[in-house]
C-alpha cells in the first residue's frame, strides 16, 4: 500500500467512520492535543501505520464545546510553487489526499466523544456525527479508537489515534 493510499484510508476513516469513546467531563478533554501515532489493526491482528511514518496532527477541544482537527500524512512534499492555485494538478491532488481537517461542536456521552461536523475538507462529512471511543484518558494522554469499519475498509478491525496534550 502506498503512503497516499494509506492516508486516504485514514482520512476517510477519521472523518466518515462511526466511532465510540469516554470522558468524565469537558474539563478532561479541553485543550490542544498533538498527534503521537495513528495505527490500524486488521481483523487478522496486523498493526500498521495508517498515514505514514511521523504523522502530524492537532486536535483542539474548547470549554464551550467546539472541536477542531487537522491531520496530515508524514513526509508530505512541498508544492513546487508558493501559490497553491498555480501548482500542478498532481501536486494539489497529493496535497489534498494527505490532509484531513474539520471543525464543529462536540458532546461527551460516557466513554464516547461525538464530533458534530460543521465544516470539513471532505464535503461528504459535513452535517454528520462522528463518534469516537476514548480508550485512554490519563493526564496529558488521550487515545481515540474507531469501532466499526465499513465498506472498502471492512478488513480493518479498528484505527487508533494517540494524542498528547500540549496546552489546556
Amino acid at each position: 500500500m502506498t503512503k497516499r493510499t494509506g492516508f486516504l484510508i485514514f482520512a476517510v476513516a477519521l472523518v466518515l467512520t462511526p466511532f465510540n469513546g469516554s470522558a468524565q467531563s469537558r474539563a478532561d478533554v479541553v485543550g490542544t492535543w498533538k498527534l503521537v501515532s495513528a495505527t490500524e489493526t486488521t481483523k487478522t491482528g496486523e498493526v500498521r501505520e495508517t498515514n505514514g511514518h511521523n504523522p502530524a496532527g492537532l486536535l483542539t477541544y474548547t470549554a464551550d464545546g467546539r472541536v477542531m482537527a487537522i491531520t496530515t500524512n508524514g513526509g508530505r512534499k512541498p508544492l513546487s510553487t508558493p501559490d497553491y492555485t498555480t501548482a500542478p494538478i498532481e501536486e494539489r491532488a497529493e496535497a489534498f489526499a494527505t490532509v484531513a481537517a474539520y471543525a464543529g461542536r462536540y458532546t461527551l456521552d460516557g466513554n464516547k466523544v461525538i464530533h458534530h461536523i460543521e465544516i470539513c475538507s471532505i464535503p461528504n462529512a459535513v452535517n454528520t456525527d462522528q463518534v469516537r471511543l476514548i480508550t485512554n484518558l490519563r493526564g496529558n494522554s488521550l487515545t481515540l479508537r474507531t469501532v466499526t469499519m465499513l465498506g472498502a475498509y471492512a478488513q480493518i478491525a479498528y484505527r487508533e489515534f494517540v494524542w498528547e496534550r500540549i496546552s489546556k
